[in-house]
């Protein structure tokens, strides 16, 4: 038998996948599931169970959380990235990760298929397919739902056909689950005016009395989580486990696929969108504006690339460099109030900060300068605007006047 190694979630769309490629095409099938650090042992455990049931001749679990922070979500927080100002990325780098995984697990493993349950219609197409074509070229790629054009209901009804018991109620939502956010689609998110409904997100909320938090910065990275020292990964956990009880960080995301098309999920990210947020603060007291501004266009693009299947471009690594330089100073304490279905950034403590200059004052005083030069700087600071009015009349002028 030829071996075909799968993509493998658990959900609806890989499940189909193990029982068509061992029924239909009569491969052995490898099914791989990687673990990005959004499962507990306990639900690897129900994903390998159900594996085995429906076919698989081997399952694995591949970690590789301690890999995506290191070589990608350290850069998301240093860039403050959030698609189109909304979005953590939390699939988009996650399949690219999980993509490079499976690639280098198939290769190692000789295997003459490798398969995933991604449709025609959206990114992870992509991801999958180009990380696949440069890690493992000589594999032939297998995408049975892409193929078939199938629809959700179609896949049910296959999987009972051949004794799999599943209902359009569990297979209701599309739920992809990982360490910087957890993605939910279904009917609703498949139009442009309905909200998901509070039973689709996986965390309900089950805390409404407001608390306060502390998060700390090293250079850019988290560190601590209320003054105790943790490593990044586990402080990313940790903390969305706290904030995801008051049902932190949902939102619905809209953007342009790949394919041309615009398409619309919904999500919770309570860990992410409150360290990109209090990590924003942070840098805006610790860095220079020279700095923000450019962080702000380099950031923006790393993170389009990621989304775009680009991962493996070397301008990714050029970008990563100047974003790692640019932390050099972030560091310090952000405190942070966790209420239901929000938070609030109080402020931050760092000596890095340039609030605390004894140089200057906002608005009150300085030992820099006295009045006589900013009276000459801004005589000299406004000598363009004032060239440029003497020349020709000025829309933002009466008609015919100058400086």
């Amino acid at each position: 038998m030829k071996k075909v190694v799968l993509a493998y979630s658990g959900g609806l769309d890989t499940s189909y996948c193990v029982v068509y490629l061992t029924r239909e095409l009569g491969l052995e099938v490898h099914t791989v599931i990687v673990n990005s650090g959004g499962f507990s042992a306990e639900e690897l455990a129900a994903i390998e169970k159900r594996a085995y049931e429906l076919g698989s001749s081997k399952h694995e679990v591949i970690d590789v959380t301690q890999r995506f922070y290191q070589d990608c979500l350290r850069y998301l927080i240093f860039g403050n990235i959030l698609k189109n100002d909304t979005y953590p990325l939390s699939v988009s780098a996650e399949r690219m990760f999980q993509s490079l995984a499976l690639a280098e697990y198939a290769r190692e493993h000789k295997a003459d298929y490798i398969a995933h349950g991604s449709t025609g219609a959206g990114n992870d197409q992509v991801r999958f397919d180009v990380a696949f074509s440069v890690i493992a070229p000589h594999t032939e790629i297998i995408t049975p739902i892409r193929d078939q054009k199938l629809s959700r209901q179609a896949e049910i009804d296959f999987l009972n056909q051949h004794g799999f018991e599943m209902s359009w109620e569990k297979a209701k939502y599309s739920v992809n689950k990982g360490i910087w956010g957890t993605s939910v689609g279904g009917v609703e998110t498949l139009t442009s005016h309905q909200a998901l409904p509070e039973s689709a997100y996986p965390t309900p909320l089950s805390t409404t009395e407001p608390v306060s938090i502390e998060v700390t910065f090293a250079q850019g990275e988290p560190v601590a989580l209320n003054g105790e020292a943790l490593p990044p990964v586990q402080l990313i956990q940790a903390l969305n486990e706290l904030a995801g009880r008051y049902a932190i960080g949902r939102d619905t995301h809209v953007g342009d696929t790949i394919l041309g098309i615009k398409g619309r999920v919904g999500f919770e990210a309570p860990a992410p969108l409150i360290l990109l947020k209090a990590h924003h603060l942070l840098e805006k007291h610790t860095s220079s504006r020279w700095q923000l501004l450019h962080k702000d266009y380099i950031a923006n693009w790393y993170g389009t690339l990621l989304h775009e299947a680009q991962y493996l471009d070397p301008v990714m690594r050029d970008m990563e460099a100047f974003l790692a330089s640019s932390q050099a100073r972030v560091s310090g304490t952000v405190f942070i109030t966790l209420k239901p279905y929000r938070f609030e950034l109080l402020g931050v403590d760092s000596p890095y900060d340039m609030m605390r200059s004894k140089v200057a004052t906002y608005g009150e005083e300085n030992d820099a300068w006295d009045g006589r030069d900013a009276k000459g700087f801004i005589k000299i600071f406004s000598n363009q605007l004032r060239i440029h009015a003497s020349l020709s009349p000025s829309p933002a002028l009466p008609d015919g006047e100058g400086a």
